[in-house]
């Protein structure tokens, strides 16, 4: 092993401060685009190791099946968010006297029409940048693009905060649609992609329950159009991948209110001797 127990002391008492004492490893790893932390359990933080010493740690990895030489990868996961997490404190202040009108991000998401007000938790991110984004209390994009804007430029960065972050600085449409529910070559955030991102979730219907309330618009305009008669299909062919445009539209199809009347408009198209299912139409010759 390459770690000493004096590296160990200096970076678990540096750490002790630290906001992401109790995330898990293997979401810091993540975050720094390193390799993952091998032992999967929620209770595998960083406060679970820095009360104890170096022959310590040693022994408990080891009884975690685990190699002496595994505690060099816990130091680097300690040393490199430290270097991530050190200057927050000067990111909150200089984020707070950075005005609107200075941050480029917002100025950016205002051309988009991306609203600053739209929950984080209804983005694509990845696990550990929600749970990051829920210690930093950054609740929506708005509060996203201004701590992003106020980051020291030492700050490193990785994932897919990284991703968001280049996207909305350098409206890269194409990397927005696969964090945010947008829609490329369009403005605005929509229903369908919201949907789209759900259906990769085991609580999939839980998050579409608040996309719905959240798109009350969209999901009017749908309400109406199968109303006078159109189909649940032609708001999702633009996803472009059959499969999901068939488990986004059964997500919202609960959350739909048309009259008995119309709702064969909402429901799967059969024809004999042809591709049936809610998408069926596409593969018509």
């Amino acid at each position: 092993m390459k770690s000493t127990a004096k590296d160990w002391d200096e970076v678990r008492m540096a750490f002790s401060t630290s906001i992401m004492v109790d995330t898990s490893l293997s979401s810091l790893a993540q975050n720094l685009d390193a390799p993952d932390w091998p032992i999967k359990s929620k209770e595998e933080t960083p406060s679970k190791y820095i009360d104890l010493n170096f022959e310590e740690v040693v022994e408990l990895l080891q009884l975690k099946g685990q190699k002496p030489e595994r505690i060099d990868q816990l130091v680097s996961i300690l040393k490199e968010t430290l270097a991530f997490d050190s200057p927050f404190g000067e990111m909150v202040t200089q984020a707070e006297a950075t005005s609107a009108r200075e941050n480029q991000l917002l100025k950016n998401m205002a051309k988009l029409g991306i609203p600053e007000n739209f929950p984080v938790t209804l983005t694509a991110l990845e696990p550990g940048t929600l749970e990051f984004c829920k210690l930093e209390k950054l609740f929506t994009l708005g509060e996203f693009a201004v701590f992003a804007q106020g980051m020291s430029q030492n700050v490193i960065v990785g994932g897919d905060f990284k991703k968001l972050l280049n996207a909305l600085s350098h409206v890269d449409e194409a990397a927005l649609a696969e964090v945010l529910p947008f829609r490329k070559g369009a403005k605005g955030l929509h229903l369908a992609e919201a949907l789209a991102h759900v259906t990769r979730y085991p609580d999939a219907a839980a998050r579409a329950e608040i996309a719905t309330t959240w798109f009350k618009d969209d999901l009017v305009a749908i309400e109406k159009d199968l109303a006078a008669g159109g189909t649940l299909a032609r708001h999702f062919v633009l996803l472009g991948k059959p499969e999901v445009e068939k488990k986004a539209a059964a997500l919202l199809k609960p959350h739909l209110r048309i009259p008995a009347g119309r709702a064969a408009a909402a429901a799967p198209v059969e024809e004999k001797g042809k591709n049936s299912g809610l998408f069926g139409w596409l593969f018509k010759k």
